[in-house]
Protein backbone atom coordinates (compact mmCIF):
# COMPACT_ATOMS: atom_id res chain seq x y z
CA UNK A 1 0.00 0.00 0.00
CA UNK A 2 1.47 3.40 -0.89
CA UNK A 3 2.42 5.50 2.12
CA UNK A 4 0.54 8.80 2.23
CA UNK A 5 2.69 11.36 4.01
CA UNK A 6 0.81 14.57 4.58
CA UNK A 7 1.16 17.15 7.34
CA UNK A 8 -2.54 17.16 8.17
CA UNK A 9 -3.63 13.58 7.50
CA UNK A 10 -1.74 10.50 8.76
CA UNK A 11 -2.36 7.20 7.00
CA UNK A 12 -3.75 4.05 8.54
CA UNK A 13 -0.23 2.62 8.40
CA UNK A 14 1.03 5.59 10.41
CA UNK A 15 -1.69 5.19 13.03
CA UNK A 16 -1.37 2.58 15.75
CA UNK A 17 -2.34 1.89 19.34
CA UNK A 18 -3.21 4.87 21.48
CA UNK A 19 -2.64 7.46 18.72
CA UNK A 20 -5.02 5.67 16.38
CA UNK A 21 -7.67 5.31 19.07
CA UNK A 22 -7.38 8.99 19.96
CA UNK A 23 -7.82 10.10 16.35
CA UNK A 24 -10.73 7.79 15.78
CA UNK A 25 -12.44 8.91 18.94
CA UNK A 26 -11.84 12.62 18.36
CA UNK A 27 -12.45 12.94 14.64
CA UNK A 28 -13.82 9.75 13.17
CA UNK A 29 -16.94 8.84 15.15
CA UNK A 30 -18.62 8.70 11.74
CA UNK A 31 -16.82 7.10 8.81
CA UNK A 32 -15.39 9.72 6.44
CA UNK A 33 -17.26 10.11 3.17
CA UNK A 34 -15.32 9.37 -0.02
CA UNK A 35 -16.99 10.79 -3.14
CA UNK A 36 -15.55 9.29 -6.31
CA UNK A 37 -15.64 11.12 -9.66
CA UNK A 38 -16.69 8.03 -11.59
CA UNK A 39 -16.05 9.06 -15.19
CA UNK A 40 -12.74 10.66 -14.24
CA UNK A 41 -11.63 7.38 -12.66
CA UNK A 42 -12.91 5.27 -15.56
CA UNK A 43 -11.02 7.36 -18.14
CA UNK A 44 -7.86 7.10 -16.02
CA UNK A 45 -8.29 3.35 -15.77
CA UNK A 46 -8.73 2.90 -19.52
CA UNK A 47 -5.96 5.18 -20.73
CA UNK A 48 -3.59 5.09 -17.76
CA UNK A 49 -2.34 1.51 -17.78
CA UNK A 50 0.89 0.88 -19.73
CA UNK A 51 -0.43 -2.37 -21.26
CA UNK A 52 -3.88 -3.66 -22.10
CA UNK A 53 -5.39 -6.18 -19.69
CA UNK A 54 -7.30 -8.98 -21.39
CA UNK A 55 -9.43 -11.87 -20.26
CA UNK A 56 -7.73 -15.23 -19.87
CA UNK A 57 -8.99 -16.35 -23.26
CA UNK A 58 -7.72 -13.05 -24.79
CA UNK A 59 -11.12 -12.25 -26.30
CA UNK A 60 -12.05 -9.26 -24.11
CA UNK A 61 -10.27 -6.06 -23.16
CA UNK A 62 -10.99 -5.68 -19.44
CA UNK A 63 -8.57 -2.81 -18.78
CA UNK A 64 -11.33 -0.37 -17.86
CA UNK A 65 -13.03 -2.58 -15.30
CA UNK A 66 -9.77 -3.94 -13.85
CA UNK A 67 -8.21 -0.49 -13.62
CA UNK A 68 -11.29 1.13 -12.10
CA UNK A 69 -11.45 -1.30 -9.18
CA UNK A 70 -7.67 -1.51 -8.75
CA UNK A 71 -7.32 2.28 -8.51
CA UNK A 72 -10.37 2.63 -6.27
CA UNK A 73 -9.05 -0.02 -3.89
CA UNK A 74 -5.67 1.73 -3.66
CA UNK A 75 -7.35 5.07 -2.94
CA UNK A 76 -9.57 3.63 -0.20
CA UNK A 77 -6.61 1.98 1.50
CA UNK A 78 -4.67 5.26 1.52
CA UNK A 79 -7.20 7.02 3.72
CA UNK A 80 -6.62 7.22 7.50
CA UNK A 81 -9.88 5.39 8.32
CA UNK A 82 -12.07 3.10 6.24
CA UNK A 83 -14.56 5.40 4.46
CA UNK A 84 -18.09 5.26 3.22
CA UNK A 85 -17.75 5.27 -0.57
CA UNK A 86 -20.21 6.73 -3.06
CA UNK A 87 -19.34 6.74 -6.77
CA UNK A 88 -20.85 9.57 -8.81
CA UNK A 89 -21.22 9.40 -12.60
CA UNK A 90 -22.07 12.05 -15.17
CA UNK A 91 -25.58 11.86 -16.59
CA UNK A 92 -26.14 11.24 -20.30
CA UNK A 93 -27.32 14.84 -20.75
CA UNK A 94 -25.02 16.30 -18.11
CA UNK A 95 -23.66 19.17 -20.22
CA UNK A 96 -27.01 20.51 -21.46
CA UNK A 97 -27.43 23.23 -18.82
CA UNK A 98 -23.96 24.66 -19.34
CA UNK A 99 -24.02 24.45 -23.13
CA UNK A 100 -27.14 26.62 -23.01
CA UNK A 101 -24.99 29.24 -21.27
CA UNK A 102 -22.06 28.76 -23.67
CA UNK A 103 -22.31 26.40 -26.68
CA UNK A 104 -18.50 26.09 -26.76
CA UNK A 105 -18.43 24.43 -23.32
CA UNK A 106 -16.35 21.23 -23.75
CA UNK A 107 -17.12 21.33 -27.48
CA UNK A 108 -13.45 20.73 -28.27
CA UNK A 109 -13.38 17.31 -26.64
CA UNK A 110 -13.06 14.41 -29.09
CA UNK A 111 -16.02 12.09 -29.44
CA UNK A 112 -14.63 9.50 -31.85
CA UNK A 113 -14.70 5.79 -31.02
CA UNK A 114 -11.18 5.74 -29.59
CA UNK A 115 -11.75 8.73 -27.31
CA UNK A 116 -15.03 7.28 -26.04
CA UNK A 117 -13.75 3.71 -25.67
CA UNK A 118 -13.85 3.78 -21.82
CA UNK A 119 -17.62 4.06 -21.88
CA UNK A 120 -17.79 0.47 -23.11
CA UNK A 121 -16.67 -0.60 -19.63
CA UNK A 122 -19.26 1.46 -17.78
CA UNK A 123 -22.00 -1.18 -17.58
CA UNK A 124 -19.61 -3.75 -16.11
CA UNK A 125 -18.22 -1.18 -13.65
CA UNK A 126 -21.74 -0.41 -12.46
CA UNK A 127 -22.49 -4.12 -12.18
CA UNK A 128 -19.32 -4.58 -10.15
CA UNK A 129 -20.21 -1.75 -7.78
CA UNK A 130 -23.62 -3.32 -7.23
CA UNK A 131 -22.03 -6.71 -6.60
CA UNK A 132 -19.69 -5.22 -3.99
CA UNK A 133 -22.31 -3.11 -2.25
CA UNK A 134 -20.78 0.23 -3.24
CA UNK A 135 -23.48 2.86 -3.64
CA UNK A 136 -23.56 5.02 -6.72
CA UNK A 137 -25.59 7.83 -8.25
CA UNK A 138 -26.11 9.17 -11.75
CA UNK A 139 -28.54 12.01 -12.52
CA UNK A 140 -29.37 12.25 -16.21
CA UNK A 141 -29.11 16.04 -16.48
CA UNK A 142 -26.27 16.64 -13.99
CA UNK A 143 -22.51 16.48 -14.13
CA UNK A 144 -20.82 14.40 -11.44
CA UNK A 145 -19.14 17.62 -10.23
CA UNK A 146 -22.50 19.13 -9.31
CA UNK A 147 -23.74 16.02 -7.51
CA UNK A 148 -20.48 15.76 -5.59
CA UNK A 149 -20.75 19.45 -4.66
CA UNK A 150 -24.32 18.91 -3.49
CA UNK A 151 -23.36 15.86 -1.42
CA UNK A 152 -20.41 17.67 0.16
CA UNK A 153 -22.62 20.65 1.01
CA UNK A 154 -25.33 18.41 2.47
CA UNK A 155 -22.76 16.55 4.54
CA UNK A 156 -21.33 19.81 5.82
CA UNK A 157 -24.78 21.01 6.94
CA UNK A 158 -25.95 17.71 8.43
CA UNK A 159 -22.66 16.43 9.88
CA UNK A 160 -20.32 19.44 10.24
CA UNK A 161 -17.48 17.42 11.79
CA UNK A 162 -17.51 14.62 9.21
CA UNK A 163 -14.50 14.46 6.90
CA UNK A 164 -15.24 14.46 3.16
CA UNK A 165 -12.77 13.21 0.55
CA UNK A 166 -13.13 13.70 -3.20
CA UNK A 167 -11.28 11.27 -5.43
CA UNK A 168 -10.54 13.07 -8.70
CA UNK A 169 -7.79 14.65 -10.77
CA UNK A 170 -10.09 17.54 -11.73
CA UNK A 171 -8.85 20.82 -10.23
CA UNK A 172 -12.35 22.33 -10.42
CA UNK A 173 -12.96 20.59 -7.09
CA UNK A 174 -10.57 23.05 -5.45
CA UNK A 175 -13.58 25.33 -5.03
CA UNK A 176 -15.15 22.88 -2.55
CA UNK A 177 -12.21 22.58 -0.15
CA UNK A 178 -12.39 23.55 3.50
CA UNK A 179 -10.87 22.30 6.74
CA UNK A 180 -12.73 18.98 6.48
CA UNK A 181 -13.08 18.58 2.73
CA UNK A 182 -10.02 17.37 0.83
CA UNK A 183 -9.11 15.92 -2.55
CA UNK A 184 -7.34 12.60 -2.98
CA UNK A 185 -5.53 12.58 -6.33
CA UNK A 186 -3.68 9.29 -6.80
CA UNK A 187 -2.19 10.57 -10.06
CA UNK A 188 0.26 12.50 -7.90
CA UNK A 189 3.29 10.84 -6.39
CA UNK A 190 3.03 9.21 -2.96
CA UNK A 191 3.24 11.74 -0.17
CA UNK A 192 1.67 14.48 -2.29
CA UNK A 193 -1.72 13.00 -3.12
CA UNK A 194 -3.80 15.03 -0.70
CA UNK A 195 -4.92 18.50 -1.76
CA UNK A 196 -6.39 20.67 0.98
CA UNK A 197 -7.43 24.29 1.33
CA UNK A 198 -4.01 25.22 2.73
CA UNK A 199 -2.21 23.91 -0.35
CA UNK A 200 -4.52 25.82 -2.68
CA UNK A 201 -3.83 29.07 -0.86
CA UNK A 202 -0.07 28.45 -0.67
CA UNK A 203 0.31 27.28 -4.27
CA UNK A 204 -2.08 29.58 -6.11
CA UNK A 205 -2.38 32.61 -3.79
CA UNK A 206 -6.18 32.41 -3.83
CA UNK A 207 -8.68 30.82 -1.49
CA UNK A 208 -10.90 27.91 -2.57
CA UNK A 209 -13.80 30.38 -2.60
CA UNK A 210 -11.92 32.33 -5.30
CA UNK A 211 -11.09 29.32 -7.46
CA UNK A 212 -13.83 30.06 -10.00
CA UNK A 213 -12.69 33.69 -10.21
CA UNK A 214 -9.09 32.64 -10.82
CA UNK A 215 -10.00 30.06 -13.47
CA UNK A 216 -12.31 32.46 -15.30
CA UNK A 217 -9.33 34.83 -15.65
CA UNK A 218 -6.57 32.30 -16.35
CA UNK A 219 -8.65 29.86 -18.38
CA UNK A 220 -9.05 26.09 -18.41
CA UNK A 221 -8.39 24.38 -21.76
CA UNK A 222 -9.93 21.11 -20.55
CA UNK A 223 -13.34 22.81 -20.37
CA UNK A 224 -12.86 25.07 -23.39
CA UNK A 225 -12.49 28.20 -21.24
CA UNK A 226 -9.85 30.36 -22.87
CA UNK A 227 -9.43 33.01 -20.14
CA UNK A 228 -8.21 36.55 -20.64
CA UNK A 229 -5.20 36.97 -22.91
CA UNK A 230 -2.16 38.04 -20.93
CA UNK A 231 -3.55 36.99 -17.55
CA UNK A 232 -1.56 34.15 -16.02
CA UNK A 233 -1.49 32.73 -12.49
CA UNK A 234 0.62 35.55 -11.04
CA UNK A 235 -1.50 38.34 -12.53
CA UNK A 236 -4.71 36.61 -11.47
CA UNK A 237 -3.45 36.27 -7.90
CA UNK A 238 -2.51 39.97 -7.85
CA UNK A 239 -5.91 41.03 -9.14
CA UNK A 240 -7.75 38.85 -6.64
CA UNK A 241 -5.51 39.60 -3.64
CA UNK A 242 -7.39 40.22 -0.42
CA UNK A 243 -10.29 37.98 -1.38
CA UNK A 244 -11.66 40.03 -4.29
CA UNK A 245 -14.03 38.48 -6.82
CA UNK A 246 -14.12 39.27 -10.54
CA UNK A 247 -17.34 41.19 -9.96
CA UNK A 248 -15.44 43.57 -7.67
CA UNK A 249 -12.56 44.22 -10.06
CA UNK A 250 -14.10 47.19 -11.98
CA UNK A 251 -14.19 49.30 -8.79
CA UNK A 252 -10.94 47.97 -7.31
CA UNK A 253 -8.52 50.30 -9.05
CA UNK A 254 -6.49 47.29 -10.16
CA UNK A 255 -7.53 47.20 -13.83
CA UNK A 256 -4.73 49.40 -15.12
CA UNK A 257 -2.47 49.19 -18.15
CA UNK A 258 -3.02 47.00 -21.18
CA UNK A 259 -3.77 43.87 -19.16
CA UNK A 260 -6.27 45.76 -17.03
CA UNK A 261 -7.95 47.06 -20.16
CA UNK A 262 -8.20 43.54 -21.60
CA UNK A 263 -9.73 42.26 -18.37
CA UNK A 264 -12.25 45.10 -18.35
CA UNK A 265 -13.19 44.43 -21.98
CA UNK A 266 -13.51 40.70 -21.26
CA UNK A 267 -15.65 40.98 -18.13
CA UNK A 268 -18.85 39.72 -19.82
CA UNK A 269 -16.97 36.60 -20.96
CA UNK A 270 -15.30 36.26 -17.56
CA UNK A 271 -18.70 36.35 -15.82
CA UNK A 272 -20.03 33.68 -18.20
CA UNK A 273 -16.98 31.46 -17.68
CA UNK A 274 -17.29 31.78 -13.93
CA UNK A 275 -20.88 30.62 -14.22
CA UNK A 276 -19.71 27.55 -16.14
CA UNK A 277 -16.97 26.71 -13.63
CA UNK A 278 -19.04 27.14 -10.48
CA UNK A 279 -20.51 23.86 -9.30
CA UNK A 280 -24.25 23.66 -8.68
CA UNK A 281 -24.56 22.42 -5.11
CA UNK A 282 -28.35 22.46 -5.20
CA UNK A 283 -29.23 18.89 -6.17
CA UNK A 284 -31.14 16.94 -3.51
CA UNK A 285 -29.34 13.91 -2.10
CA UNK A 286 -31.61 10.85 -2.32
CA UNK A 287 -32.58 9.27 0.98
CA UNK A 288 -30.51 6.21 1.76
CA UNK A 289 -27.62 7.12 -0.52
CA UNK A 290 -25.43 8.09 2.46
CA UNK A 291 -25.70 5.86 5.53
CA UNK A 292 -22.69 7.04 7.61
CA UNK A 293 -21.04 3.63 7.92
CA UNK A 294 -17.93 2.27 6.18
CA UNK A 295 -18.21 0.51 2.85
CA UNK A 296 -17.06 -3.13 3.01
CA UNK A 297 -13.43 -3.58 2.02
CA UNK A 298 -13.01 -4.12 -1.70
CA UNK A 299 -11.38 -7.31 -3.00
CA UNK A 300 -8.45 -7.17 -5.39
CA UNK A 301 -9.33 -6.33 -8.99
CA UNK A 302 -8.80 -9.90 -10.34
CA UNK A 303 -11.34 -11.14 -7.78
CA UNK A 304 -13.84 -8.52 -8.95
CA UNK A 305 -13.44 -9.74 -12.53
CA UNK A 306 -14.03 -13.31 -11.32
CA UNK A 307 -17.23 -12.21 -9.60
CA UNK A 308 -18.40 -10.61 -12.87
CA UNK A 309 -17.39 -13.61 -15.01
CA UNK A 310 -15.12 -11.35 -17.06
CA UNK A 311 -11.86 -13.18 -16.46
Amino acid sequence: MPDLRHPHVPTRRALSGQASATLVGARMSVAPLLLVDGHNLLWRAWFGFPARIRSRDKTRDVTGVFGFFALLRVAIRELPVAPEVVVVFDGENAWDERTQVDPSYKAHRPTDDEAMAPIRSLADVVRGLDELGVRQICVDTAEADDIIASMARTCRSQAPRRDVWIMSADRDFHQLLDERTRILNTLRRPGHRVVDCHEVEARFDVTPAQWCDRTSLVGDPSDGIRGVRGVGPITAARLLAGGLTVEELPDSGRLVGKVGERVRDSLPDVARWKQLIRMRATHPVPAGLVVRSPTPELPAAPRVLDLLDLW
